[in-house]
């Protein structure tokens, strides 16, 4: 049997995983009205973030209740991890992996949040939101 990418995604408890995206929205938000939410991986136990280990992006989605497709509704991409002319871990330039976004929407829904790590690979995690 063929491998398939929805059955490389990784879950675990944020709390005792340090590559689980971490989803920071309001569990009710007002109907059209923009929404700030955040994803960061590593924010309760920190992920290295070196040239050798590193996370690469971090993507969000919405799929609203009684929809069979979700909306891509942004990507963070994480490029600088210390790395330079040098060599690996030489710079002092390093990017986080969070990302902040706006969005609003008229229906009740989930938020789904992708992580990519260079070592451990594909990481989910999601967030039921009400709109009222």
């Amino acid at each position: 049997m063929m491998a398939q990418i929805k059955d490389l995604f990784q879950s675990a408890d944020f709390k005792s995983e340090k590559h689980v995206p971490i989803i920071e929205a309001p569990e009710k938000v007002k109907r059209a009205e923009f929404t700030k939410i955040t994803i960061a991986v590593g924010k309760h136990i920190p992920h290295p973030n070196t040239t050798e280990h590193h996370i690469r992006w971090i993507e969000v989605y919405f799929l609203p209740d009684g929809e069979k497709f979700p909306y891509h509704i942004g990507k963070g991409q994480f490029n600088a991890h210390g790395e330079s002319a040098q060599g690996p871990n030489t710079s002092t330039v390093y990017t986080h992996p969070q990302v902040t976004i706006s969005f609003k929407t008229e229906k009740s829904g989930t938020l789904l949040a992708s992580s990519y790590c260079n070592i451990h690979g594909l990481w989910e995690s999601s967030q039921k939101i009400e709109a009222e």
